[in-house]
């Protein structure tokens, strides 16, 4: 079953200090913050349609070092049509990159998200968090070349930046990545491929 995705803007859209949906749902990190600080609850209707049914979906995440970037491409993604949930970090206080790339990763595997975009320091701690989530395809991404090889050939589904990345450049690699198609092909039979090693060791851990 589907499950709407409420953010703060849901929140702050609440009458009477409620917000009636249909179905199963799931906070943001913030909408949750932003429903406790306005005492807004949530009440479940009759089953239906999901808030995000025919949106698109990508979560953001990122640690101290990768903060500004975030909050920068988060606008960005915003100003591109897409729908954004913000998993963190929401300062520049020293945190964990592992704890908020998890999160967003978690959120594609789930099917909460179509993608997730993550920023730390090098970009490269985020996509080895990423890359241990079942179900996730991450590529840390210095070029428009590798952008346009991660989604063409790997069907990467996160993409992971260095928070010192030029920010023009980080726009337009973000911009063409959410763009591009997967081509299939002879991609698609290497990309089962990565999913049969997966299974592999998924079996091993029962």
């Amino acid at each position: 079953m589907s499950r709407a995705l409420l953010t703060e803007s849901d929140i702050r859209a609440a009458r009477g200090g409620v917000l009636r949906i249909e179905g199963e749902f799931l906070l943001t990190p913030s909408a949750q913050d932003l429903a406790l600080k306005l005492g807004v609850r949530v009440v479940v209707a009759r089953p239906g349609e999901s808030l995000t049914r025919g949106r698109r979906v990508v979560a953001v995440a990122a640690d101290h070092a990768g903060f500004e970037m975030k909050e920068e491409l988060r606008r960005h993604v915003e100003a591109l049509g897409w729908l954004v949930l913000d998993f963190g970090t929401r300062s520049r206080e020293a945190v964990d990159y592992p704890d908020f790339a998890h999160a967003a990763a978690q959120a594609v595997a789930e099917g909460s998200a179509d993608f997730a975009i993550l920023v730390d320091g090098a970009g490269i701690g985020s996509c080895m968090v990423a890359n241990k989530v079942p179900g996730v395809r991450a590529a840390k991404c210095d070029s428009m070349a590798d952008v346009e090889n991660s989604r063409k050939h790997n069907d990467a589904n996160v993409l992971t930046l260095a928070g010192r990345l030029e920010r023009g450049l980080a726009r337009e690699m973000t911009a063409s990545w959410l763009s591009l198609e997967f081509e299939g092909g002879r991609h698609a039979r290497r990309v089962g491929k990565i999913a049969d090693v997966e299974r592999r060791y998924a079996l091993k851990t029962i």
